[in-house]
């Protein structure tokens, strides 16, 4: 499974809440995006060998801008936590300069627990929402949601 915003299912699989925003959310825009020079990150995971074949897809399209060095690609793989049975694959792509963020996003979700607000806004800064964006996300999902 992907992160918040960071898969590659169609648009029209995508709840109401995300198509609601008054922002486009990055997902099946990511390697776009990149490309653009507007995207410095994308996260993908899923359990190792369990990424949907359209997942597989989509991510084979990163390929050639990963050979070609327009793109960097890290490949992450960490113990299951909770009922996952089996060892979690992130993959990681960052902009040339912005590498920084691969172990930033490893670092985010292997050393908390608990996800909160504030990691929630740190994530989607790495993947290159802005603070507004993050600020209308958090209140969007924690505030109204814990009110």
């Amino acid at each position: 499974m992907a992160d918040i915003g960071e898969t590659a299912y169609p648009a029209v699989m995508l709840p109401n809440l995300l198509r609601s925003l008054p922002y486009l959310v990055h997902t099946n825009r990511e390697l776009g995006l990149m490309l653009a020079g507007e995207k410095p990150l994308a996260s993908f995971v899923d359990g190792k060998g369990r990424f949907p074949e359209v997942v597989v897809r989509y991510l084979r399209l990163f390929d050639r801008h990963v050979a070609n060095g327009r793109i960097l690609r890290r490949d992450h793989y960490s113990d299951a936590f909770g009922v996952t049975p089996y060892v979690k694959h992130r993959i990681l792509f960052a902009l040339p300069g912005e590498e920084w963020r691969m172990q930033a996003m490893i670092d985010l979700h292997e050393g908390h627990a608990a996800w909160s607000p504030e990691l929630e806004r740190r994530e989607r800064g790495l993947l290159g929402y802005a603070d507004w964006m993050n600020d209308y996300w958090v209140q969007l999902v924690y505030v109204h949601r814990d009110a």
